[in-house]
């Protein structure tokens, strides 16, 4: 069911703050070196998720930078779960973005909901 308050509410947050890039495209993850982002990775300023840090950010290649859709995350090694904002993103990086967050399903996998 497609809940357009949902989608303001998180527009407007998403308008009223500013991303931080701390994980640029072709940049390695920090306890991680293998893994290689293929795009900006950052979280929203200013804003907690469940983890208690800034709500993530993937930014994609498209100019318009509206909401392209959310992932659902959960991680049995973190013991979390969270939400990560596709922002930016065509349907293929959409779709590469969710197989990087299923690359271990024993421990860890994602819901992609589209905008």
């Amino acid at each position: 069911m497609y809940n357009e308050a949902f989608w303001h509410l998180l527009t407007t947050l998403v308008e009223t703050s500013t991303i931080k890039i701390d994980r640029p495209k072709g940049s390695a993850h920090p306890r991680y070196p293998d893994f290689i982002y293929p795009l900006d990775y950052g979280y929203l300023s200013g804003t907690i998720s469940g983890d208690g840090n800034g709500i993530d950010v993937w930014l994609g290649s498209l100019p318009e930078r509206h909401i392209s859709a959310i992932l659902i995350t959960v991680d049995l090694t973190k013991r979390d779960s969270e939400i990560k904002l596709l922002i930016g993103c065509t349907p293929q990086e959409q779709q590469a973005i969710l197989a990087i967050h299923n690359r271990w399903p024993a421990t860890q996998s994602a819901l992609l909901v589209e905008h």
